[in-house]
C-alpha cells in the first residue's frame, strides 16, 4: 500500500511539473511574442517631408484647394501643431532643416547660415561644400558636397547606431543642403538635382563611388526633360481668389517673357533661364522630387523589414517660387495646389509598400517668408528695404572719424559685422569700445530696430525676445561680432519677390503635422518649436537622442500603448 501511495504521489508530482513546465514555456513564447508585438509597433519606416519657404498660413489660407487625400488627409488623420516655430535666427534654409533633424539650434549644431564668412580663414563657407570629396554623376563641382561642417547627430543617424547600421537612411531634394543635412553623417546616400544642361540627380564620393543603378535608369529616362513643358494654372485661375492680381509690379518672373504671367512655356524659356534649372521655379521641380522620392522608396526596399528606415525629403522648388514670384502670388496657389497632389501620391505610395500603420511621417517646413515689402507698403503697412551700401558708406566714414582707420570692419553678411581683429590689435583698440561704439553709431541708422553684440551674446543668458532667438543662433566661432536687426517687414533684397531670415512670425512659424504609427490624432495650439520634432521622433522608436539635441519631446503627440 505504501508502495502504491508513493509510486501515485511521483506520478502526480510528474504531471504537476510537466504543467508548470508547459505553463512557463507558454507564459515565456508570450511573453517573447508580447516583445516582438510591441517591437513590431515601432514603424518600418520613418518619412520626413520638408516644404522649402511653406508659411504655416498656407494650409488655411489654400484649404478649399486642396483634395482629401493630400494635406487635409494629413491633418484629419494626424496631428497638428498650430502654433510651431523657429526658435532660433536667422531662419534659412541650411539652419532650418539641420535644426529639423538634429533637435538644436545652429548655436550646437554649428550651420549658422546657408553661407558664413570665416573670419580665421578670411573665406566664404557653403554649409554643405567638402573640398574632399568628389562628385558622383557629373563631373560638375555641384557634386562636392557632404554633412561634414554640421557638428552632432542627426535622427537619422541615431537610427542608423541604434538598428546597428542595417536601418537605411536615403535623403532627396532639389538642393543639395535639403538633401544632405537631414539624412545626416551616416546616410547611405543623399541625392539633389543637377540642372544646367544636365537635368539629373547627384551625389558624392562621400556616400557612394558610382550612382546605384537604379539612379542611373531614372536619370536616363529623361523625367526631367518631359518636365519642360508648358506651366499654367492646374485650376481655372479665376478660381484663385486667395492669392493677388497675376499681373503686377511685385513679381520677377523669367528672363525671355515680358510680364509674369501664366502660362510659362518652360522649353521655350529654359535657354535664358538656365536650362533644367527653370523647373527648380516650378511645381514641375515637386513632381519630379516624388517621383525620384518613390523610385527610391521602391528601389532601396525602404520600409520593407523590422529595422526602422529614413526617407528624408525636401521640397525645395516652393522656395524658389516664394523668392521669384513672392508669397502672394497666383504662382505660389497654383504650387500648392500641386503640391497637395504630390503629398496624395506620395501617401498612396507608403500605403501600397509599406502599409498605411507600418510607416511614420511628419511635414514641417525650414521657414517662411515675408510678403512683399512693396506690396505691404502700397497697402499702408510699415515695410520697405535697407540700403547696404548706403549703410557701408556711412560706416566707412564714421570709422574714419572716430578711429582714423577705415578697415576695422573685416566683413559684413547674415545680418552681422565680423571685425578685422589683426587691424584692431595693431590699432590698439578695445573690442568692447568698438562694440558699444557702432551698437549706437547703427542704432541712428533708419529701421535698425537693434544691436546685439558678441560681448552681450556671451556673457548673458537670454531667455525670451529677439535676444533669445539671436542667441540661439549664435555660434562662438562662427558668428560675428554685431548682429542687426531690422524693424519688422524691412528686409535687404530687390523690390520685387519674397524673402526670409527674420526673428518674426512670418518666418518662424512653420506648419508641423505627425502622421501615422504611434500618432495621435488631434491638434494643438500651444506653443511648439522646430527643436522638438527630433526628440518627439526618437522617443517614438525608442532611441537615443541626437547628441546634441535640446528640443522637448512632446506626448500630447504620440499615442500610449
Amino acid at each position: 500500500m505504501k508502495n502504491f501511495v508513493a509510486l501515485l504521489s511521483l506520478i502526480v508530482l510528474f504531471t504537476n511539473c510537466n504543467s508548470i513546465q508547459k505553463t512557463a514555456s507558454e507564459n515565456k513564447n508570450t511573453s517573447v511574442k508580447d516583445t516582438l508585438s510591441v517591437k513590431n509597433k515601432k514603424p518600418k519606416l520613418v518619412v520626413g517631408v520638408v516644404v522649402d519657404q511653406m508659411r504655416y498660413d498656407y494650409l488655411t489660407r489654400f484649404w478649399n484647394d486642396f483634395e482629401e487625400d493630400g494635406f487635409k488627409r494629413l491633418i484629419n488623420e494626424g496631428f497638428t501643431c498650430r502654433n510651431n516655430h523657429y526658435n532660433y535666427v536667422p531662419t534659412y534654409t541650411g539652419p532650418g532643416h539641420t535644426s529639423i533633424y538634429t533637435g538644436t539650434t545652429p548655436s550646437v549644431h554649428g550651420i549658422i547660415s546657408n553661407d558664413w564668412y570665416d573670419k580665421f580663414t578670411g573665406e566664404e563657407v557653403y554649409c554643405a561644400r567638402d573640398e574632399s570629396v568628389t562628385p558622383v554623376g557629373t563631373s560638375s563641382l555641384a557634386g562636392k558636397m557632404s554633412p561634414h561642417l554640421m557638428k552632432v547627430t542627426t535622427i537619422s543617424d541615431q537610427n542608423r547606431l541604434h538598428t546597428q547600421f542595417r536601418g537605411k537612411t536615403i535623403g532627396i531634394a532639389i538642393k543639395d543642403r535639403g538633401a544632405i543635412l537631414p539624412a545626416g553623417h551616416t546616410a547611405n546616400a543623399a541625392y539633389w538635382f543637377y540642372g544646367k544642361d544636365e537635368g539629373k540627380f547627384i551625389t558624392s564620393s562621400f556616400y557612394l563611388e558610382n550612382l546605384p543603378k537604379w539612379v542611373m535608369d531614372f536619370n536616363n529616362s529623361k523625367k526631367a526633360e518631359r518636365y519642360l513643358k508648358t506651366w499654367n494654372t492646374l485650376k481655372p485661375i479665376e478660381n484663385y481668389t486667395e492669392s493677388g492680381s497675376d499681373l503686377n509690379s511685385f513679381e520677377f518672373g523669367f528672363s525671355g517673357k515680358e510680364n509674369a504671367t501664366f502660362p510659362y512655356d518652360l522649353k521655350e524659356l529654359s535657354e535664358q533661364n538656365g536650362g533644367y534649372d527653370i523647373l527648380k521655379s516650378t511645381p514641375f521641380g515637386n513632381n519630379l522630387t516624388t517621383d525620384f522620392a518613390i523610385a527610391a522608396l521602391n528601389e532601396e526596399k525602404l520600409g520593407e523589414d523590422n529595422d526602422t528606415d529614413f526617407l528624408t525629403i525636401s521640397y525645395s522648388s516652393p522656395d524658389y517660387i516664394g523668392h521669384n514670384f513672392g508669397v502672394n502670388s497666383k504662382e505660389i496657389q497654383d504650387n500648392y495646389i500641386r503640391l497637395d497632389q504630390d503629398i496624395a501620391r506620395l501617401l498612396n505610395e507608403l500605403d501600397e509598400k509599406v502599409g498605411k500603420g507600418n510607416y511614420t511621417l511628419f511635414l514641417t517646413a525650414d521657414h517662411g517668408a515675408i510678403n512683399v515689402p512693396a506690396y505691404l507698403k502700397s497697402k499702408n503697412i510699415p515695410a520697405g528695404y535697407i540700403d547696404v551700401a548706403e549703410m557701408k558708406k556711412e560706416l566707412t566714414s564714421f570709422l574714419g572719424e572716430e578711429y582714423g582707420v577705415t578697415d576695422l570692419i573685416e566683413n559684413i553678411s547674415n545680418n552681422q559685422l565680423f571685425f578685422n581683429y589683426n587691424r584692431v590689435k595693431e590699432e590698439n583698440i578695445s573690442r568692447k569700445q568698438l562694440e558699444t561704439d557702432l551698437k549706437e553709431f547703427l542704432l541712428e541708422f533708419p529701421h535698425i530696430s537693434k544691436i546685439i553684440t558678441r560681448s552681450a551674446l556671451e556673457e548673458n543668458d537670454f531667455t525670451e525676445g529677439v535676444f533669445s532667438l539671436v542667441q540661439n543662433g549664435f555660434d562662438q566661432k562662427r558668428s560675428g561680432d554685431l548682429v542687426i536687426i531690422f524693424d519688422p517687414a524691412y528686409i535687404i533684397y530687390p523690390e520685387k519677390g519674397s524673402t526670409h531670415g527674420s526673428s518674426l512670425n512670418y518666418d518662424t512659424h512653420a506648419p508641423l503635422i505627425f502622421y501615422g504609427n504611434g500618432i495621435k490624432n488631434g491638434e494643438t495650439y500651444e506653443k511648439t518649436v522646430i527643436t522638438d520634432i527630433a526628440p518627439t521622433i526618437s522617443a517614438l522608436l525608442e532611441i537615443a537622442f541626437p547628441n546634441g539635441a535640446t528640443g522637448n519631446v512632446l506626448p500630447f503627440v504620440l499615442k500610449k500603448d
